[in-house]
């Protein structure tokens, strides 16, 4: 990279003549704003309709080879409905009444004339114990699952017997109350994080024009992105859920904002010792280009390698949010730019930068005022102490990582706060067995129907076993334990819907389908079906969180060493060495682990989470990582350059003096824009939030301002071999 002219020599250098904008030089930067406003006027409505394109249904995110995407693509063929079911769920605080439960069915037959119900509706069923009803409701796949549910709950509120308390559950009571987590993802969640950033600016930069300048440009840089992917997800080249809409939306944010504040730095610069403010923006973008690209194409690499992964909402972040970041990138390169040359030292009022070439030609190699000057004399004189006891520090947070639950938390657990459906789902398995209307549904042979049944009904874990039917009124005849053949008493037995030779079965389960007990019965039927019946598949909503978890753990051994070494490879080609890059992600590495173990203490001590998913770590190793990266980028390519005049043990100096401002004002950023994540009330995104916000602080005031520069220091030019560098 070309070295940094900030001391001028000449008298035409320290006193040019001020020079007029010409035409062009104004005309391309107006340009660029109107394009970029363009950009923003046409995908700023396309915030309140991302719901159109996207979808949070777990099955549809499955491996096409899993078990449970292949039950629930041949499901229609014998239920011939794509129907998502709601429970209702009726509690008395006695024994209901036969008028209590004759008003219960009039509510219930009333359900099936609403408009997004199908006409399936199950006559209620009382529970053994007498206190309780039930009664199963399809929900139409076309319709607003939030707003069905909705309907159904006033429903059957709106005559509930005295004495009676109703909840609505099941598949489609849980898709809504995941709706209503992920609704303030739009404004609540931009509004928050946009508020965090404009906080932080005005603080660091004690500037007002400066703060909107950097908003304007991560806001136009998110509305472009969230055009081309909401176009994208319509054509249906991408999968978008609230997940991953929340995590595009903070890391567009955070990494344009980041991006930005590396641009604004050189530009302050520039302006110290060029009175053109046209020169000052060429030189600053010049300088800006290599770091920004090589951090953005850092994070893209990162975030590409999740295409690697089986499970679909991992592989289908990873593009999405790739886009995210480049879009980032080309707004904090051409946007930014303009508007700052738009600006001119104006951006900076009240605190614009003077025009003193012969001050900075004067200042000395390594800056001797303020916290990171001090910073850099400590690594001076203690180089190897401040490593050793940071290394050791970040060692002992690290331990708490092995206590990190990562195998998976029931569904009824994903949303935080208030769940109407886990309500329903615990009084429903106070009177009926956990498993219902959530079944295990088994596909088999025609021929082996028998021999499947049989294997089901042995478990103690399966508490009914019916087969799907096209002539039974409620579509299922049930399975008795001595045979298929006997049936309801005096009723023919119903012949199954068979479907290419292939017949369903569906198990209820004792324990609620969401729950560890539940996975391992289902386990256990899959071992069992396996080597008796070697066509038999299974599938349902146990089986589908099965398949999610094992494909997620697949996911994450395999992609986590991939990102490092694609990052390992970006940048031995920036910084033009082998060791250096190796040393940087060990730190990162380090701080990542470091992180992952205070989350884990704080998740079980402080917040109480009952687990997390697989992708928790997987996700913040990903975007702690490539992110954490970006520090280190920017702090590396400044100690190179520096280096390349003072030396690598000045370099390393002068650069932590330098950059600390800026990489600090960026971590805090990033850190604030991640933990607005927080305020989705759902666990994923509650646990990423945590994680990636400590750990890019860790990785700011720690790894970034001690561990890497003292361990730099003690190196010394080595630290650059095998390039020419480390000999000079």
């Amino acid at each position: 990279m070309a070295v940094q002219d900030t001391a001028p020599r000449t008298r035409r250098e320290l006193h040019p003549r001020r020079r007029r904008s010409g035409p062009l030089r104004v005309l391309l930067p107006a340009m660029l704003i109107l394009a970029w406003l363009t950009a923003a006027g046409i995908g700023g409505p396309y915030f309140g309709k991302v719901d159109e394109v996207s979808s949070n249904d777990q099955t549809a995110y499955l491996p096409e080879s899993a078990d449970a995407t292949r039950v629930q693509q041949l499901l229609p063929e014998f239920t011939e409905s794509d129907a998502v079911p709601a429970i209702a769920v009726f509690v008395g605080e006695a024994a209901l009444t036969d008028e209590q439960l004759a008003t219960i069915g009039d509510e219930v037959a009333a359900i099936a004339d609403l408009p997004d119900v199908t006409s399936d509706v199950s006559p209620v069923i009382a529970s053994d114990d007498g206190l309780a009803a039930q009664a199963f409701v399809p929900v139409s796949a076309d319709a607003d699952i939030a707003d069905a549910v909705a309907a159904i709950s006033d429903a059957v509120n709106e005559r509930l017997p005295d004495g009676v308390t109703a909840y609505v559950t099941g598949p489609a009571g849980f898709s809504a109350d995941l709706v209503a987590g992920f609704s303030g993802i739009d404004g609540l969640l931009l509004g928050v994080a946009l508020l965090a950033v404009l906080v932080i600016l005005v603080l660091v930069y004690r500037s007002l024009l400066l703060p909107v300048a950097v908003l304007a440009t991560s806001l136009f840089s998110l509305c472009a992105a969230l055009l081309t992917v909401w176009w994208l997800a319509k054509w249906e080249v991408l999968l978008l859920s609230g997940q991953t809409q929340g995590i595009l939306f903070i890391l567009v944010i955070g990494a344009a904002t980041d991006y930005s504040l590396l641009y604004v730095a050189r530009f302050r610069e520039q302006l110290r010792v060029n009175r053109d403010r046209a020169v000052a923006t060429t030189r600053a973008l010049r300088a800006s280009v290599e770091p920004v690209l090589a951090s953005g194409g850092t994070v893209i690499a990162g975030l590409l390698c999740l295409l690697l992964s089986d499970l679909k909402s991992n592989s289908t972040l990873g593009p999405v949010a790739a886009i995210g970041i480049a879009f980032a990138m080309l707004a904090a390169l051409t946007l930014l730019p303009a508007m700052l040359f738009a600006f001119g030292r104006a951006a900076f009022w009240p605190r614009r930068p003077r025009y003193e070439p012969e001050v900075v030609a004067a200042e000395p190699a390594v800056p001797t005022k303020g916290v990171w000057s001090r910073a850099a004399a400590l690594v001076r004189r203690r180089p190897r102490a401040v490593w050793i006891g940071t290394a050791l520090v970040l060692a002992a947070g690290a331990v708490g990582a092995t206590q990190l639950e990562a195998s998976g938390v029931p569904q009824s657990d994903l949303v935080l706060g208030s769940s109407p459906a886990r309500d329903g789902q615990v009084a429903l398995g106070e009177h009926f067995p956990g498993g219902s209307g959530t079944p295990v549904r088994v596909i088999v042979p025609d021929g082996d129907l028998q021999e499947a049944a049989d294997v089901l009904l042995a478990n103690d874990g399966v508490d009914a076993v019916s087969v799907v039917a096209s002539d039974s009124p409620s579509g299922t005849a049930p399975v008795a334990s001595d045979g298929i053949a006997s049936l309801v008493p005096d009723a023919p037995a119903p012949e199954p819907t068979i479907v290419e030779g292939d017949a369903l079965l569906e198990g209820t389960l004792v324990d609620a389908s969401d729950s560890a007990a539940a996975e391992d019965v289902v386990r256990e039927i899959r071992s069992e079906l396996s080597e008796q019946v070697p066509g038999a598949i299974v599938g349902g909503v146990t089986a589908t969180a099965i398949d999610t978890n094992d494909a997620s753990i697949h996911d994450r051994n395999l992609i986590i060493p991939v990102v490092l070494a694609v990052i390992a490879l970006i940048l031995m080609l920036l910084l033009r060495s082998i060791l250096a890059p190796l040393l940087l992600i060990a730190t990162t590495v380090l701080s990542f682990v470091t992180a992952l173990g205070v989350s884990a203490l704080v998740f079980e001590h402080v917040f109480a989470f009952p687990g997390a998913d697989p992708a928790v770590p997987l996700y913040g190793f990903v975007f702690l990582v490539a992110l954490g990266i970006d520090y280190n980028i920017f702090l590396m390519t400044r100690v190179r350059e520096e280096s390349l005049t003072s030396g690598t043990r000045d370099g390393v100096l002068r650069g932590l003096t330098i950059t600390g401002g800026v990489i600090t004002s960026a971590g805090l950023v990033l850190a604030a824009t991640f933990a607005a994540l927080g305020i989705i009330p759902i666990l994923f995104l509650a646990q990423i939030a945590f994680i990636v916000a400590f750990g890019v602080l860790l990785d700011t005031f720690v790894v970034r301002s001690l561990l890497v520069p003292a361990l730099s220091y003690d190196i010394g030019r080595a630290i650059w071999w095998p390039s020419k560098l480390s000999r000079r």
